[in-house]
């Protein structure tokens, strides 16, 4: 919980089902990470690079994703409630409405 991970190189880490509530994962690389099932409620993901990362079943409740990369994530089944998602790059993203396209 509340995590101090602000940058940090996380390429393909297996993070699924960590308790990373409140993080700090500004600026982070998750590329091709496994987050799935995580708690994520109210972490700061501002800016990171999710991109192919899998977050499926993952709770980011009031997370915040501004700016940050979702190409190619997986983010079925995710509770996305009062997220953050503005300048978030939304590119062939998994999500619980289906596949988004609006920042290719």
């Amino acid at each position: 919980r509340e995590a101090d991970l602000h940058g940090a190189d996380l390429y393909k880490a297996d993070l699924s089902g960590a308790n990373l509530t409140g993080a700090d994962l500004h600026g982070a690389d998750l590329y091709k990470a496994d987050l799935s099932g995580a708690k994520l409620y109210k972490a700061d993901l501002s800016g990171a690079n999710l991109s192919e990362a899998i977050l499926r079943g993952a709770n980011l409740h009031g997370a915040n994703l501004h700016g940050a990369n979702l190409s190619g994530a997986n983010l079925s089944e995710a509770n996305l409630k009062n997220v953050d998602l503005s300048g978030a790059t939304l590119c062939n993203t998994i999500t619980p409405w289906g596949t988004d396209n609006s920042g290719c």
